[in-house]
């Protein structure tokens, strides 16, 4: 069978207003990506040639977002909201003349797979002039459904504000993604689509009922209803959210990690993780995070934008902001937050410290307390740890600082010069002691030693 080549028209004009927001309903969020994003992604994995959007007036950071992922991507402007056909008709120019297959795909459809897709093109591969993805619906509300003939034939589609009794019966439903042998089949079609309907709107959908009537070979794929969710509010947002989770666990489990407790771990579409994994519960990983092979992240961390290398281990209650890399083997522990560092092969950061805009060498061990004073107000300024070095609790290093290979930092140190290798530093004001003191005060106020207010 001979693949043919393949435009996608992306559908992306929704505004959103079930959802109540000022942004473009394609460019809310899941799993740290716009809907979109995940529609074209499934669409460039399905080795399509081309791909066009068609957006609202107005929606500029559509096509910013779009462009991003595709250079070459064709934008077009639906002036007025007047159905499905209509929008596909902004695009006609890229696709009149076009001899491949078409595909109608929807930017809020974020659940889409690549290999529907790929089931879809075989369809038009193997002679089929309209192909429509339907789905199984306990609850049809809604959605158009899909009409066949006692063979099982595709035969049309009838949204639901213009079917019968009997038809809102049926529980196979219109996902409303579809495809077209070519772009001519497609413009000839939605030159006869009219608007004799219950909302005055050009349907896509009776192209199909059109194509019959042609004598053309129309036919059904089905998939699962969840991977054909349209988001249309924020409570099918987060149903869509819920069902990208579970899909993005199940993969990084079945690439050998392993989640303690699976449905508290939340991921982002980009997240790569190597082999013998642990991830414990009640951790959030966001876009740009790459994990080694045997990385153990304990409960409660939050990361963003990080790599960590083989054998580390971060957290409890650890924070990894962009611009973080561990190397082999390093340590973070509870309580520590690190941005714009590098944690070299064998490092410990292990409690309750700041390091920002820094680099801490092979093996150097940072005491609890420490804090990286990165920003004075105005810029940002490096913090360069050595290898080897010791960095005592309760440190503050004033950046732009160097502490040299071997050296040593006294505890409660403000070092504000660069200290060199071997050295010791430390800066503290001298300790004082006045004999008799204490016991003079108790004394002076009527109290034994050990003894408080025990007053609220």
């Amino acid at each position: 069978m001979t693949q043919n080549s393949v435009l996608a028209v992306v559908l992306a004009a929704g505004k959103g207003a079930r959802m109540k927001t000022e942004l473009p309903k394609v460019m809310h969020a899941l799993a740290g990506a716009p809907l979109l994003a995940h529609v074209l992604t499934a669409a460039k994995g399905a080795s399509i040639d081309r791909i066009c959007a068609v957006i609202a007036p107005g929606m500029e950071e559509v096509e910013v977002v779009a462009r991003a992922l595709d250079p070459d991507l064709a934008v077009f402007v639906q002036a007025e909201p007047q159905g499905t056909a209509d929008a596909v008709k902004a695009a006609q120019s890229a696709f009149a003349g076009f001899a491949g297959s078409v595909l109608v795909l929807y930017g809020d459809t974020p659940l889409l797979r690549t290999e529907t897709l790929n089931r879809l093109r075989r369809e038009l591969d193997d002679g089929a002039d309209l192909v429509v993805i339907g789905f199984e619906a306990s609850d049809p509300t809604g959605y158009g459904r899909l009409l066949l003939d006692d063979g099982g034939t595709l035969m049309g589609i009838r949204e639901e504000k213009d079917a019968s009794e009997t038809e809102r019966a049926l529980t196979l439903c219109n996902s409303g993604i579809m495809g077209f042998r070519n772009g001519k089949i497609l413009a000839d079609l939605l030159s006869r689509i009219g608007n004799a309907n219950a909302k005055g709107e050009f349907y896509l959908t009776d192209a199909v009922a059109l194509a019959r009537a042609d004598g053309l070979d129309a036919r059904l794929v089905p998939s699962e209803g969840s991977e054909v969710l349209g988001v249309n509010s924020r409570a099918e947002l987060a149903q869509a959210e819920a069902a990208m989770q579970a899909r993005l666990r199940r993969e990084i489990m079945a690439g050998g990690a392993t989640l303690i407790a699976p449905e508290t771990v939340f991921l982002s579409h980009d997240t790569k993780v190597g082999k013998d994994v642990t991830i414990e519960p009640n951790v959030i990983i966001g876009p740009g995070v790459v994990i080694g092979d045997n990385v153990t992240i304990r409960g409660f961390c939050h990361i963003v934008g990080a790599n960590i290398g083989a054998n580390a281990v971060v957290g409890p209650f650890a924070r990894l902001r962009p611009g973080t890399a561990l190397g082999p083997k390093a340590h973070v522990g509870n309580f520590v937050e690190i941005k714009q560092a590098e944690i070299a092969e064998g490092a410990k950061v292990n409690h309750l410290t700041y390091i920002g805009d820094a680099s801490v060498g092979a093996r150097a061990n940072v005491g609890a307390g420490t804090i990286t004073c990165n920003y004075d107000g105005f810029a940002k300024h490096r913090t360069e740890i050595g290898a080897g070095a010791f960095i005592g609790s309760n440190t503050s290093l004033v950046a732009p600082v160097k502490i040299g290979e071997g050296a040593y930092i006294g505890s409660g140190s403000v070092i504000s010069k660069d200290v060199p290798a071997d050295a010791l530093a430390l800066s503290r004001a001298p300790q004082e002691e006045r004999p008799g003191w204490a016991a003079r005060l108790r004394k002076q106020r009527g109290r034994e030693r050990g003894g408080g207010n025990n007053g609220t």
